[in-house]
C-alpha cells in the first residue's frame, strides 16, 4: 500500500461511521479506495508496536460484504470462487479467490457461512466492492445476491491481549475459538458478526456490527481497553503489519492479471473438488511450470524497496519487480515482496532491486518475515 499522506483529502471521499471518532483522535486523515481514512494517530512504529505487544483497533468498515442467500447460493459460490464452499459449516470461514474467465483474479475475499447451501456472507476489499458485486451478478447462478456494504461497520481487534479486549466488551470466548470461525452476537441491540480473523498476524478477530451501533463499540473498546494498552491504528500499521506476514494486498501482489498460483495461493485453488470459473487457465502453470513466484526478500544493503522498482540479477538483467516494501518496525531491517522470474525463487538466491537507480543487493529468504519465536 502506497498511501498518499500528503496528498488533500478528497471532497467525493466516502466517510465510514467512524470517521467523528477518528477526527476526535486527530487522525492523520488520507483518501485511499475512495473513502477518506485514518493513516496514522500517534505514529507508524508506535502503532505498528503496540499490535505486536498489546491490542489495536482498526476501522475496516471500508470494506465490503455482499450476500448469498437461497437455494442456489452454494452453487454460485462454488462456480465464482476457488475455495471449496461445500465444506464450510455453519460458523465457519475461509478466505478464497474470486476469479475472472482468464486466469487472473477479480479479488482475494472471506467466505463466512451462516447457513450451509442458502446464506453466505462474502467481505471483499473496499476499492474493488462495486466490482466485485457486479461480477458476482453477472456470473450468478441463481443466488439472491444483494450488496450489504453500507449495512455493516467493520472494527479489527488485533495483538496479543486482543481476546482479553474481546471478552470483557462483548462476552464471548474469543480465546476458545479456532481461526476462520465466527458468531452471531449483540453490543447494545447492534446486530454483531464477531469472526477471528485478521491481517496483522496476531491473534484476536473482526468484528461486522450495524453501522449505527459502530461508534459505541469503537468507544466501548478504547475506554474498557485501557488497562491492555489499547490503541486505534492506521493504514500505514497496518500496511507493514500485513509485509511482515507477505500478506497479499490487491493492486500489489494480486490483480486483474495474477496468475493465483504464481501469487503463492494455490493452497485456496481446490481444482480437485470441483469446477470453477476459469479452471483451465489458473491451472496452466501446473503442466506447463511456473514462469514467475512470489518471493519474499531482505535487502541487504542500506534502501527501501517501493512497489514498482525493478528486480534484477546480477548480470543486471531484470527479473521482475517489486510489488511491496517497507521498513519493518519489528526487524528493523528493509524487506520487500516481488515477482521474479521463477528460476529466481529459492531460498538465498541474490538478487538486486533498483532503487532511483542505485542497484542494492537482496537475498530471497523465508516467510512470513516476522513471527512470535
Amino acid at each position: 500500500m502506497s498511501t498518499p499522506i500528503s496528498n488533500p483529502i478528497s471532497t467525493e471521499a466516502q466517510r465510514t461511521p467512524l470517521y467523528s471518532e477518528h477526527v476526535k483522535l486527530a487522525a492523520k486523515m488520507v483518501p485511499f479506495a475512495g473513502w477518506q481514512m485514518p493513516v496514522e494517530y500517534k505514529g507508524l512504529k508506535e502503532e505498528h508496536h503496540n499490535v505486536r505487544n498489546n491490542v489495536g483497533l482498526f476501522d475496516v468498515s471500508h470494506m465490503g460484504e455482499v450476500r448469498f442467500r437461497g437455494p442456489k447460493a452454494l452453487e454460485a459460490l462454488e462456480w465464482m470462487t476457488t475455495n471449496h464452499v461445500a465444506k464450510l459449516k455453519k460458523g465457519e470461514a475461509h478466505y478464497s479467490l474470486l476469479q475472472n474467465d482468464q486466469g487472473g483474479l477479480v479479488d482475494d475475499i472471506i467466505v463466512y457461512c451462516f447457513e450451509p447451501g442458502t446464506n453466505y456472507m462474502v467481505c471483499v476489499n473496499a476499492a474493488n466492492t462495486e466490482k466485485d458485486f457486479a461480477w458476482m451478478v453477472k456470473n450468478n447462478k441463481g443466488a439472491e445476491i444483494t450488496n450489504e456494504s453500507s449495512q455493516w461497520a467493520q472494527i479489527a481487534i488485533q495483538g496479543p491481549k486482543a481476546h482479553a479486549l474481546i471478552e470483557k466488551v462483548l462476552k464471548i470466548r474469543s480465546s476458545e475459538m479456532k481461526p476462520f470461525r465466527f458468531v452471531e452476537t449483540a453490543f447494545k441491540g447492534h446486530s454483531v458478526v464477531f469472526a477471528t480473523t485478521g491481517y496483522t498476524g496476531e491473534v484476536g478477530g473482526e468484528a461486522f456490527i450495524a453501522a449505527a451501533g459502530a461508534a459505541e463499540l469503537w468507544q466501548a473498546l478504547l475506554e474498557q481497553g485501557s488497562e491492555f494498552q489499547v490503541q486505534a491504528i492506521g493504514l500505514g500499521a497496518r500496511d507493514t503489519l500485513r509485509t511482515e506476514m507477505k500478506y497479499s494486498l490487491y493492486g500489489h501482489e494480486i490483480d486483474d492479471e495474477s496468475n493465483p498460483i504464481e501469487a503463492g495461493l494455490g493452497w485456496v485453488i481446490k481444482a480437485k473438488d470441483k469446477d470453477f470459473l476459469g479452471k483451465a487457465k489458473i491451472m496452466d502453470p501446473v503442466a506447463s511450470g511456473l514462469r514467475e513466484s512470489l518471493v519474499g526478500f531482505r535487502l541487504l544493503e542500506k534502501g527501501i524497496p517501493r512497489q514498482g522498482y525493478t528486480l534484477h540479477n546480477e548480470s543486471g538483467e531484470k527479473i521482475g519487480l517489486v510489488t511491496s516494501g517497507t521498513l519493518s518496525p519489528s526487524l528493523d531491517a528493509s524487506i520487500g515482496i516481488g515477482r521474479v522470474a521463477a528460476k529466481y525463487s529459492a531460498l538465498e538466491t541474490p538478487i538486486w532491486v533498483d532503487i532511483r537507480g542505485r542497484k542494492v543487493k537482496c537475498s530471497v529468504c523465508p516467510t512470513p518475515f516476522w513471527n512470535k519465536k
